[in-house]
């Protein structure tokens, strides 16, 4: 997915054991740091702070050693390129938080509940960093967050009685839904930053036209609609995840009949 603040970049673009050696810590560490304070972490957190503001098109060793104040060749003693930096910026922002109001919270329930909770948890992780959004990640280098939360999910959805790849591929339906939401909500705030317009004045300035295509009678079905049809209150996001779980149910419900 391309959006108007940068291009595609791809996860395991990097050194992948080099990789694996910083996420787990498994690595050598710099024994002296070129500036007193900065730590492989910090490198990380900068770097996810440039991306949520400015794009990931904006991340790049030398904007964030600027942002830390340092030179851009002291990075390089705590990672070895964008490529490995990437794949560590992707598993920070999947760390789960420690407060307990965090949505990414499964909850008590069954495996509905946790399947509901993980789609609207991915939701709001897409809305906190869209730039994940510009990331190719067919082939992610699993870190520990990552890990960490397939296994709290699949632990939750255990109890569906399906088999392990179906298990894993109801978390690939959820995650694919939320994906094709959290794009379509990007796209409308770019177009709103970029034509300066508002939804509402958007859909304003057809209004006109509209109306006369209701009347011409042309289009009796559309024309039929209530009026809070095309409304802000219906939630088209927790209706299509609804129907999903729903779907699942039924699937679960018939493996139990077998």
């Amino acid at each position: 997915m391309t959006s108007g603040r940068g291009g595609t970049e791809s996860s395991g673009s990097g050194d992948i054991a080099r990789t694996l050696d910083l996420l787990w810590d498994t690595g050598r560490r710099p024994s002296r740091g070129p500036k007193p304070g900065l730590t492989l972490e910090r490198v990380v957190e900068a770097a996810i702070e440039v991306a949520d503001r400015d794009g990931l098109g904006a991340v790049s060793m030398r904007r964030i050693a600027a942002e830390l104040g340092t030179g851009t060749m002291s990075l390089y003693r705590y990672v070895p390129g964008k490529g490995e930096l990437l794949d560590l910026m992707l598993d920070r922002v999947q760390r789960p938080s420690d407060d307990p109001a965090d949505p990414a919270d499964l909850g008590d329930g069954g495996w509905r509940a946790a399947l509901e909770a993980l789609g609207h948890a991915t939701l709001a992780l897409y809305r906190r960093h869209p730039w994940l959004l510009e990331v190719n990640q067919s082939r992610p280098i699993l870190g520990p967050s990552a890990l960490d939360g397939m296994e709290k999910v699949l632990a939750r959805i255990k109890p569906m009685g399906l088999s392990d790849p179906e298990l894993v591929s109801a978390i690939i339906l959820i995650d694919g839904y939320v994906v094709g939401a959290a794009r379509t909500q990007l796209y409308e705030q770019e177009a709103e930053r970029s034509s300066g317009l508002t939804d509402a004045q958007f859909w304003e300035a057809q209004r006109p036209a509209l109306e006369k295509a209701m009347t011409s009678g042309r289009y009796p079905v559309l024309a039929g609609l209530s009026e809070d049809t095309f409304g802000p209150d219906f939630d088209h996001f927790a209706f299509g995840l609804q129907r999903i779980l729903d779907g699942l149910e039924v699937l679960v419900a018939r493996r139990a009949g077998e």
